[in-house]
């Protein structure tokens, strides 16, 4: 079970909130009284009921996960500029015929939705002509979260225990984390000191570029190998029907890494925009250096990228290149798409097998929505790619 804050980020959020009402009390003339913030405090539960079965070559039994995401979030109006934020998730297990790599059932696939109950967010805020800051438990998701984000699609979502500054001005907006402690999907705790920057440049509304730096140490021996300096630029632009994304990056080792090595990661798209369907053909790269240790990025929402089967999580030593073709569209209220993935290597040229992913959505009415979702991936033919996986899922949210 996480912690509500480790110790450094409760001596922050204490020393914050005894510097308040001196440091601002000459505005609560103007502003909000601390009645009139609490008054102002808003309650939201979500619900989230999932289905995920997996059928894996290599382990006879099938795992069948029925699960259930409560979620409550507490956030307070604002006194002087500052605010709280509270949420509590609880997942629960309603059938359990999967390994949560924390139920012991390890005769089944994976599944990492283990049962939990955890306090998801827990800050303090300032906000004032531009300016924020929030100290605490938050969620942090930069740019598409190739690099960092939440992992939003497990039960369990990761959260940052830190300090977040962030200015924005008319087109720009710059962002920096510190950030001491990670709580994982699983429920652990992943420490070490992270520092992590983003900056993004609005030039109009049809082409955006961000820039970002991540430094990562990591504390444990375990996770050394994590330990990693990247830095880099994205860039989305529309042309009339046509879009186009990508974004570069180099990575090399950093704090206690053993390994001394250097990468690349380059992500190319192209897109067309049909009356009633959008075609996107793209092509991501997570290099290796001389086929020892690859490109990685242990903070990302992985679901999101190299297919949803999650059979690339962790970059296989020898880099992935990924060609993909997405086709997507809206029909009669229902949003799809559909992916086709090509995988190999960077070094070695291995065959890692190819992937077809499925989706339909969609949203009842505004607390309700439904998903079916299908991730079918077959190994390539080198013999040391991941074993043939199939994956369904069948999802309920409602929220309040």
């Amino acid at each position: 079970m996480k912690t509500v804050v480790n110790k450094f980020t409760l001596s922050l959020i204490s020393a914050a909130i005894l510097a308040a009402p001196t440091a601002f009390a000459g505005e609560t003339e103007h502003g909000n009284s601390i009645t009139e913030a609490l008054s102002e405090s808003t309650v939201k539960v979500n619900l989230r009921a999932r289905y995920e079965g997996v059928d894996q070559d290599g382990i006879d039994k099938k795992a069948a996960a029925l699960t259930l995401k409560s979620r409550i979030t507490i956030a307070t109006g604002s006194y002087s500029n500052f605010s709280l934020g509270l949420e509590v998730d609880k997942v629960d297990a309603l059938v359990d015929d999967y390994n949560s790599t924390k139920n012991g059932n390890t005769e089944y696939p994976v599944v990492v939705d283990p049962q939990s109950t955890d306090v998801n967010q827990a800050f303090i805020k300032y906000a004032n002509s531009g300016f924020s800051a929030v100290i605490g438990r938050q969620r942090v998701l930069h740019n598409n979260q190739r690099f960092v984000g939440g992992v939003g699609w497990r039960q369990n979502e990761q959260t940052y225990d830190g300090v977040r500054a962030q200015y924005k001005a008319d087109a720009f907006l710059a962002d920096y984390s510190y950030i001491q402690n990670i709580n994982d999907i699983k429920g652990g705790n992943v420490k070490g000191d992270f520092h992590l920057v983003n900056a993004k440049y609005k030039i109009n509304k049809s082409h955006k570029l961000a820039g970002f730096a991540y430094l990562l140490d990591y504390d444990a021996v375990a996770n050394y190998k994590n330990s990693s300096s990247t830095v880099g630029a994205l860039y989305n632009g529309k042309f009339g029907k046509f879009l186009v994304n990508a974004s570069l990056a180099t990575q090399s080792d950093n704090g206690d890494n053993p390994m001394s090595y250097s990468a690349m990661y380059i992500n190319a798209e192209a897109g067309y925009n049909f009356a009633q369907v959008t075609v996107i053909g793209g092509y991501e790269l997570l290099g290796s250096d001389d086929g020892k240790v690859a490109f990685n990025t242990p903070l990302a929402t992985k679901h999101k990228f190299n297919g949803w089967a999650d059979k690339f999580l962790g970059t296989p030593k020898e880099g992935l290149e990924d060609v993909y073709l997405t086709a997507k569209g809206k029909v009669s209220g229902v949003k799809w798409a559909a992916t086709y993935h090509d995988f190999s290597s960077d070094e070695g040229s291995i065959d890692f097998g190819n992937e077809i992913d499925l989706v339909a959505t969609y949203q009842i009415n505004k607390n309700y929505g439904v998903l079916v979702k299908a991730a079918n991936y077959s190994e390539g033919d080198s013999g040391i790619a991941p074993t043939d996986t199939n994956k369904l899922w069948v999802q309920m949210t409602a929220k309040f």
